[in-house]
């Protein structure tokens, strides 16, 4: 053990010489300028309407979500900064790269944070992209080794407690005028292309100020000392720029992607998005001072900075609830404080309801593991819980999927605060992770993101968990069939069932 942790210590401290040496030089968002770009024609005026407001947009659509970010690339002038823990070489997060690097050639500084756990095998294709004079990507608390994937293991081992720390943050910001936020990453499984199962999420499209305070979220991660540049961890590239445009291009022609190619042509300008009508609905922003996005702050990753950490801004306004909180979390292990603190709030007479996933639709198993014995406490004490069905209505899809779910984080409180983003109620979002979000107070917003609520906890939609002779119970009800009572997880193989209860009894809810 002693040696374990004298070669430890070296690895963490070799790794912390290595960042200083490599560190890459400060850049901030570029300044806005009226008139510069088409963004700033379409936007500037609107925005100077509503000084120190910040405009807001529900978009729970997956189709839309991906139109929206593609379109803003594509009038984009000036600027990209996108940070994100994801970021897939599949289908649409193809067609989306192939859009931040047509605005790189256009003339567009494109800034791009990643979190390292997830690249992979992505780490030659993006130091190709960084190749690109005007491409700049960092990668968030990588590991120095990189091909080598037992070279890789070992340094994940040594740096293990560093390397736990991630970055979760998600943002797509555009000229420094428009950005979005929210829970989605970039790949298939979360714009409705992904075969097998596809994710519910949400986004918030945002303007004005709380645009700027999403930029020097992103700034502070941009210029801390937890981010890399990519071509000081890979060095030799295995394609050229030109090469890769053209393979990526290729994907274009995909049959998949014509219904993707399709919404983007449909959807109108930017500027619409803020002003006028599309799609079948109204879609009007709607401006408020009650508009703020906040975030972790970069410094989380070393352990440091922990009262400005996010839990510390949503912690108070879910303790100050009245009268009602909803809240959706994919991954939900509260802990004994948490349940403490929702029990407490019941009996003050807050009414609570809790959506997160089922043991068949939950991608994390070990989650699930770390959720499953508070089910019985809060339900004890009057809490409701829903769990989302594996094989719901995949509404918002344009593809389809056999499964589906939940990846939403949000919660309301009293109909009168609202919360979007990337936090999930567990340690790991809590302690660990870096974390972002959007809270606001705007009335229509609010009731938007109420009726997606109402929506998924639906029968068509979710499992109503209750207990019945001291018994955990899943009443399964849809317009299609009768009431159904499962006495166990529903849809769930037994083997998950095992597993799940086995990492219950695990020493490991800190790191969930």
């Amino acid at each position: 053990m002693g040696v374990f942790i004298l070669f430890s210590i070296l690895a963490i401290y070799s790794f912390g010489r290595f960042a200083k040496q490599v560190k890459g030089e400060s850049s901030y968002a570029l300044t806005i300028q009226d008139g510069q770009t088409n963004l700033d024609k379409a936007l500037g005026i609107e925005f100077a309407l509503h000084p120190n407001e910040s405009s807001l947009l529900l978009v729970p659509s997956d189709k839309d979500a991906f139109a929206i970010r593609a379109k803003s690339a594509r009038e984009a002038g000036r600027s990209l900064d996108l940070q994100y823990y994801m970021w897939h070489n599949d289908l649409t997060g193809q067609l989306l790269g192939l859009e931040v690097l047509e605005a790189a050639e256009r003339g567009v500084r494109v800034r791009i944070i990643l979190d390292d756990m997830n690249v992979k095998d992505n780490s030659d294709l993006l130091a190709t992209l960084n190749q690109h004079p005007n491409i700049h990507i960092r990668m968030f608390n990588p590991t120095r080794a990189r091909g080598n994937n037992l070279m890789r293991g070992i340094e994940m081992l040594l740096r293990g407690l560093s390397l736990d720390r991630r970055m979760h943050n998600k943002a797509w910001i555009a000229d420094g005028r428009m950005a979005i936020v929210g829970g989605r990453n970039i790949g298939d499984e979360y714009f409705g292309a992904a075969e097998n199962r596809n994710f519910f999420d949400v986004d918030l499209l945002i303007g004005g100020q709380a645009v700027h305070d999403t930029e020097a979220i992103f700034d502070d991660f941009w210029n801390s000392d937890a981010v890399i540049p990519i071509e000081a961890l890979v060095k030799n590239h295995k394609q050229s720029l030109e090469h890769l445009r053209l393979t990526i291009e290729s994907k274009r022609a995909n049959l998949l992607a014509q219904p993707y190619l399709n919404q983007l042509a449909d959807t109108p300008s930017v500027q619409s998005l803020f002003k006028k009508e599309w799609n079948q609905g109204v879609w009007q922003v709607h401006w408020s001072k009650d508009i703020h996005v906040y975030s972790d702050p970069a410094i989380k990753a070393f352990n440091k900075g922990e009262a400005q950490w996010l839990k510390n801004r949503i912690q108070p306004i879910i303790t100050q609830s009245t009268r009602r909180l909803d809240i959706i979390s994919p991954y939900f292990v509260p802990g004994k404080s948490g349940v403490h603190e929702f029990i407490h709030l019941h009996q003050q007479g807050v009414a609570l309801r809790i959506l997160t996933n089922s043991l068949a639709a939950n991608d994390v198993i070990f989650a699930h593991g770390g959720y499953m014995t508070y089910r019985k406490p809060l339900l004890e004490k009057g809490i409701k819980l829903y769990e989302l069905k594996p094989f719901g209505k995949v509404g918002h899809t344009l593809l389809g999927s056999s499964g589906a779910s939940l990846h939403t984080k949000a919660f309301l409180v009293d109909d009168k605060l609202g919360f979007v983003g990337s936090f999930n109620f567990d340690p790991r979002s809590a302690n660990l992770n870096t974390e972002m979000g959007i809270i606001f107070a705007e009335p229509t917003i609010i009731q938007a993101l109420q009726n997606e609520f109402n929506l998924r906890i639906s029968n068509d939609y979710s499992y109503h968990v209750i207990l019945q002779d001291d018994k955990l119970c899943w009443l399964d009800q849809s317009d299609h069939h009768e009431e159904i009572k499962w006495q166990h997880d529903p849809e769930s193989k037994w083997w998950q069932r095992a597993l799940a209860t086995v990492i219950s009894y695990l020493p490991i809810e800190s790191q969930l």
